[in-house]
């Protein structure tokens, strides 16, 4: 397989993102797929990430000409762009990694992460967060993001490569641990 990470710039890449995004959405797949596999919760839309990248890069994950794989990333100033993260956003206040407040750290936020189930356990899942890493390196430490609980295989995967919960929350939809991973070790 000849697999390039890379970023998304083109109409064609954030709508191949779409794609993948609807086909792993949870009000796409059922219960007990969500389970067996993991889900993905926001939806975004083309201007969406246009917009998103316009801050901060997407990585896709490219296999044969076909985008298999994405993490998409925004910062704090988006957060008015995505209702459904609003909680997270409000929760940061909250957060602290190593002792010391999240909002002292420079950060970015992992707006979803999906690869393509045919493409899993293949090691994609962590080369996209190195990815996006090295794109973005030198202008933040931490990439933080929210997992929904009852999605335990990514939460496992986060963790599997760094990630650590540093708060757990409720909003009126889910139970969330936000977890954040030192983009320097």
């Amino acid at each position: 397989m000849d697999l390039v990470y890379k970023v998304a710039e083109t109409d064609s890449d954030f709508e191949q993102i779409l794609s993948l995004q609807k086909l792993n959405h949870h009000n796409t797949i059922s219960r007990e797929v969500q389970d067996r596999e993991g889900f993905v919760f926001a939806e975004h839309t083309l201007e969406k990430l246009k917009t998103m990248s316009e801050h901060v890069p997407q990585v896709i994950a490219v296999a044969d000409g076909q985008i298999i794989a994405y993490t998409l990333a925004m910062t704090t100033s988006m957060k008015d762009h995505i209702p459904s993260l609003t909680s997270m956003f409000g929760q940061f206040r909250e957060c602290q990694y190593q002792h010391k407040p999240l909002l002292d750290y420079p950060f970015v936020i992992g707006g979803q992460v999906c690869v393509a189930e045919s493409y899993r356990g293949m090691g994609i899942f962590p080369g996209l967060y190195y990815a996006l890493a090295k794109h973005t390196k030198g202008k933040y430490r931490l990439c933080v993001t929210e997992i929904a609980q009852r999605n335990p295989r990514s939460l496992r995967a986060h963790q599997k490569m760094g990630f650590e919960i540093i708060r757990t929350f409720s909003d009126d939809k889910e139970t969330w641990d936000i977890v954040a991973w030192d983009m320097l070790r």
